[in-house]
């Protein structure tokens, strides 16, 4: 117990005398660490990590935060820069990079509740063995951490490099991205969805046309299953359990098997996240996904999927009747 309190005292210490650079090239981000004198606030983003923070704040979302200049970073930033007035160039320019900036510092410490690792439990292999549990909770400490700060593990083992995963207790502190601890919230009320397929992109816009949240989508990946038109939210359902239905799946051997409908309990990792949205069109919806990193692609049954993080913000946004414009 000490010497992992030592350990995470460590990481802290360099953490507050140090800026870090994942590397897009590693496999592994890799944290590069480099005195800096104290910083003061607000400021300029000086990197693309800066950024997918600071963007995350005002609801524009890159997907996992990484450090990494990726596809999804480019459209949150372009969406950013529209909303701004300013050339959407995708690019960290030096007025991107000025408007853009830190109210406060990107990084933050958390500790670890009796609850938080109370509540992990493995996630069952089956369809049959998650429908018998009580809650689809996260499995383990870091996938509550990379959830919690809409962070890809990856990086969030690269910035906890001296923690000792396997033996983390209550009061052990980590070091995340400053993001869900205050998260993007706004008083003015959206006036419509709309999902770009092409783009895969889902965008909040208030009634004078301003954006007001930006998220990377999943679309269908059968082009007949993708509603393209007006749609309109029917209801709005936080954490909510899944229906397993064997028709929908036809390509498992274990639904051909079953024959039958389970019912899945709440939670992370529940096929539908932490979140449902019910549109006007039987089985259609928009709703979180255990699996953020699969966010932006084309492989979904026809629901429109969000990270858990990016659900939980548009549910605070939508309501029953909202219309849900889909362009190709």
């Amino acid at each position: 117990m000490a010497l992992r309190r030592i350990a995470i005292l460590l990481a802290t210490a360099v953490f507050q005398l140090g800026v870090f650079t994942p590397s897009a090239t590693a496999e592994t981000p890799v944290v590069e660490f480099k005195p800096i004198v104290p910083r003061t606030y607000p400021r300029p983003v000086e990197s693309w990590l800066e950024a997918q923070i600071a963007l995350a704040r005002r609801g524009f979302s890159s997907g996992p935060i990484d450090g990494v200049a990726g596809a999804q970073s480019a459209s949150a930033l372009r969406a950013f820069q529209l909303s701004a007035g300013l050339p959407t160039t995708g690019w960290l320019d030096e007025a991107t990079k000025n408007t853009l900036a830190l109210e406060r510092p990107p990084l933050t410490q958390i500790a670890l509740t009796q609850a938080d690792l109370a509540r992990l439990q493995p996630t069952g292999k089956t369809w049959l063995e998650k429908s018998q549990q009580t809650a689809l909770a996260h499995e383990t400490v870091l996938e509550f951490a990379a959830e919690r700060s809409h962070a890809s593990p990856r990086f969030i083992e690269a910035l906890n490099s001296l923690v000792d995963w396997k033996a983390l207790a209550p009061g052990d502190h980590l070091t995340v991205p400053d993001v869900a601890l205050t998260p993007f919230s706004t008083s003015t009320k959206a006036a419509r969805i709309e999902v770009r397929l092409a783009d895969h992109v889902l965008q909040v816009r208030d009634a004078e046309d301003q954006l007001l949240a930006h998220f990377p989508v999943s679309i269908a990946r059968n082009v007949e299953k993708r509603p393209v038109g007006e749609l309109h939210v029917t209801v709005v359902i936080a954490d909510p359990n899944y229906t397993f239905n064997p028709e929908t799946f036809p390509e498992s051997s274990e639904a051909r098997a079953l024959g039958r409908k389970l019912i899945l309990a709440p939670g992370p990792n529940n096929p539908v996240g932490v979140a449902w949205i019910g549109l006007d069109r039987t089985g259609y919806g928009i709703h979180g996904t255990p699996t953020p990193e699969h966010v932006g692609r084309t492989e979904s049954h026809g629901c429109f999927r969000l990270a858990n993080w990016d659900a939980r913000t548009l549910l605070a946004l939508a309501r029953v009747g909202l219309p849900v414009i889909v362009l190709p």
